[in-house]
Protein backbone atom coordinates (compact mmCIF):
# COMPACT_ATOMS: atom_id res chain seq x y z
CA UNK A 1 0.00 0.00 0.00
CA UNK A 2 2.45 2.32 -1.38
CA UNK A 3 1.49 6.26 -0.67
CA UNK A 4 4.88 7.51 -1.70
CA UNK A 5 4.23 10.76 -3.13
CA UNK A 6 1.13 11.42 -1.46
CA UNK A 7 -0.17 14.30 0.39
CA UNK A 8 -2.74 13.77 3.41
CA UNK A 9 -4.43 16.13 5.52
CA UNK A 10 -5.47 14.60 9.37
CA UNK A 11 -7.26 17.04 11.49
CA UNK A 12 -7.29 16.12 15.58
CA UNK A 13 -3.75 14.59 15.16
CA UNK A 14 -2.11 15.57 18.07
CA UNK A 15 -3.16 12.83 19.74
CA UNK A 16 -5.34 9.69 20.21
CA UNK A 17 -6.39 7.97 16.73
CA UNK A 18 -5.30 10.95 14.75
CA UNK A 19 -1.99 10.54 15.54
CA UNK A 20 -1.96 7.28 15.06
CA UNK A 21 -3.59 7.66 11.40
CA UNK A 22 -0.59 10.22 11.11
CA UNK A 23 2.39 7.65 11.56
CA UNK A 24 0.30 5.39 9.84
CA UNK A 25 0.10 7.01 6.66
CA UNK A 26 3.54 8.26 7.05
CA UNK A 27 5.02 5.12 7.34
CA UNK A 28 3.91 4.05 3.46
CA UNK A 29 5.29 7.18 2.37
CA UNK A 30 2.92 9.87 2.51
CA UNK A 31 3.45 13.54 3.48
CA UNK A 32 1.16 14.55 5.74
CA UNK A 33 -0.27 17.69 7.33
CA UNK A 34 -0.73 17.27 11.10
CA UNK A 35 -4.33 19.68 12.09
CA UNK A 36 -4.70 20.45 15.67
CA UNK A 37 -6.94 23.43 17.72
CA UNK A 38 -5.79 23.91 20.92
CA UNK A 39 -3.36 21.18 22.27
CA UNK A 40 -0.30 22.76 20.35
CA UNK A 41 2.19 20.79 22.86
CA UNK A 42 0.32 17.40 21.37
CA UNK A 43 1.07 18.30 17.99
CA UNK A 44 4.75 18.95 18.36
CA UNK A 45 4.40 15.63 19.59
CA UNK A 46 3.19 14.28 16.71
CA UNK A 47 5.19 15.71 14.42
CA UNK A 48 7.96 14.21 16.44
CA UNK A 49 7.52 10.96 15.96
CA UNK A 50 7.01 11.79 12.37
CA UNK A 51 10.41 13.11 12.44
CA UNK A 52 12.40 10.37 14.57
CA UNK A 53 10.73 7.89 11.54
CA UNK A 54 12.17 9.93 8.43
CA UNK A 55 8.70 11.33 7.94
CA UNK A 56 8.15 14.46 6.09
CA UNK A 57 5.22 16.78 8.01
CA UNK A 58 4.25 19.70 9.10
CA UNK A 59 2.09 21.32 11.92
CA UNK A 60 -1.23 23.25 10.75
CA UNK A 61 -3.31 25.04 13.32
CA UNK A 62 -7.31 25.36 12.63
CA UNK A 63 -10.83 25.03 14.03
CA UNK A 64 -13.31 22.75 11.49
CA UNK A 65 -16.05 24.31 13.23
CA UNK A 66 -14.86 27.36 11.51
CA UNK A 67 -15.30 27.14 7.43
CA UNK A 68 -12.91 30.40 6.99
CA UNK A 69 -10.22 28.14 8.70
CA UNK A 70 -10.92 25.04 6.55
CA UNK A 71 -10.15 27.09 3.76
CA UNK A 72 -6.83 28.25 5.21
CA UNK A 73 -5.57 25.06 6.55
CA UNK A 74 -6.24 23.64 2.70
CA UNK A 75 -4.24 26.51 1.22
CA UNK A 76 -1.40 25.80 3.91
CA UNK A 77 -1.24 22.18 2.44
CA UNK A 78 -1.25 23.92 -1.32
CA UNK A 79 1.40 25.95 -0.19
CA UNK A 80 3.63 23.64 1.71
CA UNK A 81 3.52 20.21 -0.48
CA UNK A 82 1.49 21.78 -3.55
CA UNK A 83 -1.56 19.27 -3.48
CA UNK A 84 -3.80 17.46 -1.50
CA UNK A 85 -4.49 13.59 -2.09
CA UNK A 86 -5.94 12.17 0.98
CA UNK A 87 -8.52 14.07 3.63
CA UNK A 88 -9.01 12.36 6.73
CA UNK A 89 -11.78 14.25 9.64
CA UNK A 90 -11.02 12.75 12.26
CA UNK A 91 -11.28 15.94 14.69
CA UNK A 92 -14.24 14.88 17.00
CA UNK A 93 -15.17 15.80 20.47
CA UNK A 94 -17.58 13.62 22.88
CA UNK A 95 -19.77 15.06 25.27
CA UNK A 96 -21.32 12.71 27.76
CA UNK A 97 -24.90 12.89 29.92
CA UNK A 98 -28.93 12.88 29.63
CA UNK A 99 -29.46 14.77 26.22
CA UNK A 100 -31.87 17.28 28.56
CA UNK A 101 -29.50 18.26 30.84
CA UNK A 102 -27.70 19.75 28.03
CA UNK A 103 -26.49 22.72 27.44
CA UNK A 104 -27.38 24.38 23.73
CA UNK A 105 -23.70 25.40 23.91
CA UNK A 106 -22.92 21.40 24.24
CA UNK A 107 -25.13 20.55 21.68
CA UNK A 108 -24.09 22.79 18.96
CA UNK A 109 -20.74 22.49 19.75
CA UNK A 110 -21.16 18.50 18.81
CA UNK A 111 -22.40 19.56 15.71
CA UNK A 112 -20.26 22.17 14.82
CA UNK A 113 -16.75 19.85 15.45
CA UNK A 114 -18.18 16.32 15.07
CA UNK A 115 -20.71 16.71 11.93
CA UNK A 116 -20.03 20.33 10.63
CA UNK A 117 -16.14 20.40 10.61
CA UNK A 118 -16.17 17.43 8.09
CA UNK A 119 -18.86 19.00 5.77
CA UNK A 120 -16.71 22.20 6.09
CA UNK A 121 -13.29 20.81 5.22
CA UNK A 122 -14.57 18.50 2.36
CA UNK A 123 -16.24 21.52 0.49
CA UNK A 124 -12.94 23.59 0.92
CA UNK A 125 -10.91 20.02 -0.36
CA UNK A 126 -13.02 19.22 -2.82
CA UNK A 127 -12.84 21.62 -5.92
CA UNK A 128 -9.05 20.60 -5.92
CA UNK A 129 -9.65 17.17 -5.99
CA UNK A 130 -12.40 17.19 -9.02
CA UNK A 131 -9.64 19.14 -10.62
CA UNK A 132 -7.12 16.51 -10.32
CA UNK A 133 -9.70 13.50 -10.84
CA UNK A 134 -8.82 11.65 -7.91
CA UNK A 135 -9.00 11.84 -4.05
CA UNK A 136 -9.47 9.81 -0.92
CA UNK A 137 -11.87 11.12 1.76
CA UNK A 138 -12.02 9.32 4.96
CA UNK A 139 -13.67 10.49 7.73
CA UNK A 140 -14.23 8.98 11.23
CA UNK A 141 -17.23 7.88 12.58
CA UNK A 142 -18.25 5.79 15.76
CA UNK A 143 -19.87 3.14 16.14
CA UNK A 144 -22.53 4.44 17.69
CA UNK A 145 -23.31 6.47 14.77
CA UNK A 146 -24.38 3.13 13.47
CA UNK A 147 -26.63 2.55 16.46
CA UNK A 148 -26.61 5.56 19.07
CA UNK A 149 -25.83 5.24 22.82
CA UNK A 150 -27.88 6.44 25.88
CA UNK A 151 -26.05 9.49 27.26
CA UNK A 152 -24.60 10.23 23.97
CA UNK A 153 -27.94 11.41 21.73
CA UNK A 154 -26.24 14.15 20.18
CA UNK A 155 -22.87 12.69 19.84
CA UNK A 156 -24.55 9.70 18.20
CA UNK A 157 -26.67 11.64 16.15
CA UNK A 158 -23.30 13.54 14.95
CA UNK A 159 -21.83 10.35 14.09
CA UNK A 160 -24.79 9.44 12.16
CA UNK A 161 -24.83 12.56 10.13
CA UNK A 162 -21.28 11.87 8.85
CA UNK A 163 -22.28 8.17 7.80
CA UNK A 164 -24.77 9.21 5.49
CA UNK A 165 -22.72 12.19 4.12
CA UNK A 166 -19.86 9.81 3.68
CA UNK A 167 -22.43 7.50 1.57
CA UNK A 168 -24.24 10.46 0.15
CA UNK A 169 -21.23 12.15 -0.71
CA UNK A 170 -19.03 9.01 -2.10
CA UNK A 171 -22.16 8.15 -5.03
CA UNK A 172 -22.39 11.65 -5.73
CA UNK A 173 -18.00 12.27 -6.58
CA UNK A 174 -17.69 8.71 -7.71
CA UNK A 175 -17.64 9.84 -11.44
CA UNK A 176 -14.95 12.72 -10.70
CA UNK A 177 -12.61 9.65 -9.46
CA UNK A 178 -13.22 10.78 -5.68
CA UNK A 179 -13.88 7.96 -2.96
CA UNK A 180 -15.52 8.61 0.22
CA UNK A 181 -15.53 6.11 2.70
CA UNK A 182 -16.04 6.38 6.53
CA UNK A 183 -14.52 4.47 9.51
CA UNK A 184 -16.40 4.07 13.02
CA UNK A 185 -14.19 2.98 15.72
CA UNK A 186 -15.48 0.77 18.58
CA UNK A 187 -13.86 1.07 21.92
CA UNK A 188 -10.25 2.55 21.36
CA UNK A 189 -7.68 2.57 23.63
CA UNK A 190 -7.03 6.58 23.69
CA UNK A 191 -7.11 9.34 26.63
CA UNK A 192 -11.22 9.92 25.21
CA UNK A 193 -12.23 6.93 27.12
CA UNK A 194 -9.77 8.00 30.29
CA UNK A 195 -13.32 9.25 31.89
CA UNK A 196 -13.84 5.31 32.83
CA UNK A 197 -12.59 3.89 35.99
CA UNK A 198 -11.09 0.30 36.22
CA UNK A 199 -14.03 -1.80 36.74
CA UNK A 200 -16.35 -0.05 33.78
CA UNK A 201 -13.28 -0.70 31.73
CA UNK A 202 -12.67 -4.20 32.63
CA UNK A 203 -16.84 -4.68 32.43
CA UNK A 204 -17.01 -2.98 28.95
CA UNK A 205 -13.95 -5.70 27.92
CA UNK A 206 -15.94 -8.20 28.95
CA UNK A 207 -19.25 -7.36 26.80
CA UNK A 208 -16.66 -7.03 23.73
CA UNK A 209 -16.25 -10.64 22.01
CA UNK A 210 -12.80 -10.11 21.16
CA UNK A 211 -12.17 -9.03 25.20
CA UNK A 212 -10.32 -6.14 24.29
CA UNK A 213 -9.96 -2.67 23.28
CA UNK A 214 -9.01 -1.66 19.89
CA UNK A 215 -5.57 0.32 19.07
CA UNK A 216 -5.01 3.79 17.32
CA UNK A 217 -3.24 1.89 15.46
CA UNK A 218 -5.85 -0.69 14.11
CA UNK A 219 -7.56 2.54 12.54
CA UNK A 220 -4.68 3.90 11.37
CA UNK A 221 -4.12 0.74 9.76
CA UNK A 222 -7.42 0.88 7.76
CA UNK A 223 -7.26 4.34 6.57
CA UNK A 224 -3.80 3.39 5.00
CA UNK A 225 -5.92 0.79 3.21
CA UNK A 226 -8.65 3.07 2.26
CA UNK A 227 -6.15 5.89 0.93
CA UNK A 228 -4.58 3.29 -1.58
CA UNK A 229 -5.55 2.23 -4.69
CA UNK A 230 -6.16 -1.54 -2.94
CA UNK A 231 -8.82 -0.02 -2.51
CA UNK A 232 -9.82 1.31 -5.65
CA UNK A 233 -13.52 -0.07 -5.96
CA UNK A 234 -13.94 0.58 -2.73
CA UNK A 235 -16.50 3.85 -1.70
CA UNK A 236 -19.42 5.02 0.14
CA UNK A 237 -18.88 2.54 2.81
CA UNK A 238 -19.20 2.99 6.61
CA UNK A 239 -16.70 0.45 8.06
CA UNK A 240 -16.90 -0.50 11.84
CA UNK A 241 -13.85 -1.58 13.52
CA UNK A 242 -15.50 -3.07 16.78
CA UNK A 243 -13.90 -6.28 18.07
CA UNK A 244 -17.19 -7.66 17.20
CA UNK A 245 -19.05 -5.36 20.00
CA UNK A 246 -21.98 -4.48 17.88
Amino acid sequence: MDLNGKVALVTGASKGIGREITLSLIKEGAMVAINYRNDEEGANKTLKLVNEIGGNGFIVKGDVASYDNCVSMYNECIKKFGKLNILVNNAGISKVGLFMDMSMEDINSLIDTNLKGAINLTHAVLPHMVSRREGSIINISSMWGNVGASCEAIYSSTKGGVNLFTKALGKEMALSGIRVNAIAPGVINTSMNSFLSSEEKLALEEEIPMGKFGEGKDIGDLVVFLASNKSKYITSQVITVDGGYL
